[in-house]
This record gives C-alpha cells, sequence and structure tokens, in this order.
C-alpha cells in the first residue's frame, strides 16, 4: 500500500484527537449533561429551599444556599430572554453556570461545584473593580447581584 500526503495528514489527525481524547479523559472529572426543569427541581437536584425574589412569566429567581455556598438561581421562558439577561448581568463581574434556560450565579468555587451535580457551561463576567473611581460604590459581585 502506497503512503500518501493525504493519508499521513488524515491519520495525523486523527492521532491528535486520540490522544486529547485520552489526556483529557484522565486529567478532568467529565462533566454531566446540563440538567432541565423547572427552578423548584433545578434547587432540589443542588439541595437548596429556593427563597424567591422573582417570579415572572418571563424570569424566575431565588437566592440559593447549600453546602456549596450562596448563589443565585434563575429559570427563563425563552433562550433570548436567557442569553440578554446574562449579557446584562456579566457588567457586574461574578461567575455564571448556564444551562438551557437556567443560570446559576456565585462565587468560582460555588459554581464549580454546582457544575458537578447540574452540568452546564461556565462564563466569567467582566470585572470592572480596577476601572471604578475611589468614591464609587461598585458592584459586590454576581452572587449578591439581583437586579436583573
Amino acid at each position: 500500500m502506497k503512503v500518501t500526503r493525504p493519508m499521513l495528514a488524515l491519520s495525523g489527525a486523527a492521532l491528535v484527537l486520540v490522544l486529547a481524547g485520552c489526556g483529557s479523559d484522565s486529567d478532568t472529572k467529565a462533566v454531566p449533561e446540563a440538567a432541565t426543569g423547572s427552578l423548584e427541581h433545578l434547587a432540589a437536584e443542588v439541595k437548596c429551599t429556593p427563597d424567591m425574589q422573582t417570579d415572572a412569566d418571563e424570569i424566575r429567581q431565588a437566592v440559593c444556599k447549600n453546602s456549596d455556598g450562596k448563589f443565585i438561581l434563575a429559570t427563563f421562558a425563552t433562550d433570548r430572554g436567557q442569553r440578554e439577561w446574562i449579557n446584562g448581568a456579566k457588567d457586574y463581574g461574578g461567575h455564571y453556570l448556564v444551562g438551557r434556560k437556567w443560570v446559576a450565579v456565585g462565587e468560582s468555587k460555588t459554581v464549580a461545584a454546582l457544575r458537578d451535580t447540574l452540568g452546564g457551561d461556565i462564563e466569567e463576567g467582566t470585572d470592572h473593580s480596577a476601572h471604578e473611581s475611589s468614591g464609587s460604590s461598585g458592584s459586590s459581585g454576581g452572587a449578591s447581584h439581583s437586579g436583573h
């Protein structure tokens, strides 16, 4: 069998994928498929009793606390509404665990721990603290922010 450049390229690409797959399995914990369901269902999954802050058609938002820490849990009626909320909220900094029509906002370690149960993707907010003037009141991070 004659080996051609395209065959070598294909073999090389396959080898890279195999090696990357082997390395990632041993180095990181598998993230579960993102959870779905109501705010109450998601809260039950992470063993917290939600303290409802907003209960509207477009968004339901609650403060939760469990052994991993304190966080905001929100569910949305639409994907677009969720993305608009996240885009606005990220201006306040914080750490966001994002699933389909839900988000959990809290400290980095809390969000990472929640991800082990709920799955989802972690997104980071923009930290503007270095840009604030000394006279401004600034934000206190994502977990205590509930103004969206």
